[in-house]
């Protein structure tokens, strides 16, 4: 029997907030990655495994290629009944979070892992900003024997990158989300370490976008935004994924994200 193929790009765990910011942020690299034979996968932050949004989410995982959901359970910020009798993400002990997201990168065993920027993206929600923190935290303590050593063996993953927007590719998306009441926070061209053209897995991405029904179908959020935009100006702000390296290259570790 032939030894299975070596995968072209490197294993790939997202953390993300919500259902729906894994298609958003970096559905093309975790399409991209999955297609080549690399292991991908996403844990997300809020909403209970059984609403409506984790089915969802289970749906864009599967046009990704990036497996079952893997939920941590807490609620939305701003939707209490999102994850019932089980705190908010940002209410819960920081501790207790990053626990659990040292079990999920030694189980997954990741080369890199995606989170969200500093800002929390563009609109700064909560649940982004507490997401960037504690993925920070459990990527630095997962390689380490002595922290949280009942979440399994010590993997320390090679890259941490955030997903983000730089001034100069956030202006339309930027226009749209401030006619909705929307903030823009984008990052200095020059923070951009990664910028990956997606055009190759744009279909998959736009599906798995949709899937996202409940967020599609309303004005507010982005799906929604994206899917009443013209097909050309929805490319325009989709095809392009922009990320920057966050962690301190160690002997050995990959340089770039592996496009």
């Amino acid at each position: 029997m032939a030894p299975p193929p070596v995968p072209a790009r490197p294993s790939l765990l997202g953390v993300f907030a919500h259902p729906d910011d894994e298609s958003l942020l970096a559905g093309g690299v975790l399409a991209q990655h999955a297609a080549s034979g690399a292991n991908t996968a996403v844990v997300t932050a809020t909403w209970a495994p059984g609403s409506h949004r984790a089915a969802e989410l289970a749906d864009a995982l599967t046009i990704l290629g990036a497996g079952e959901p893997r939920m941590l359970g807490y609620a939305d910020a701003r939707i209490p009944d999102s994850a019932p009798g089980r705190p908010r993400l940002c209410d819960a002990p920081v501790d207790e979070v990053v626990e659990l997201l040292v079990g999920h990168i030694r189980t997954v065993r990741p080369q890199i892992v995606i989170t969200h920027d500093a800002y929390g993206q563009l609109t700064g929600h909560p649940d982004h900003v507490r997401t960037h923190q504690v993925t920070v935290l459990a990527f630095h303590s997962a390689g380490l024997e002595h922290l949280y050593p009942d979440t399994g063996a010590p993997w320390q993953p090679a890259a941490l990158f955030a997903a983000t927007h730089p001034h100069s590719g956030a202006g339309e998306l930027g226009e749209l989300l401030t006619r909705v009441g929307k903030k823009v926070l984008s990052v200095p061209d020059e923070h951009i370490t990664a910028t990956v053209d997606v055009h190759g897995h744009l279909e998959q991405k736009w599906a798995a976008i949709l899937s996202h029904h409940s967020q599609a179908a309303r004005e507010r959020p982005l799906p929604g935004i994206l899917a009443r935009l013209p097909a050309q100006a929805r490319e325009s702000i989709i095809a392009t994924e922009h990320y920057t390296r966050l962690d301190i290259p160690l002997p050995g570790a990959l340089r770039e994200l592996t496009v």
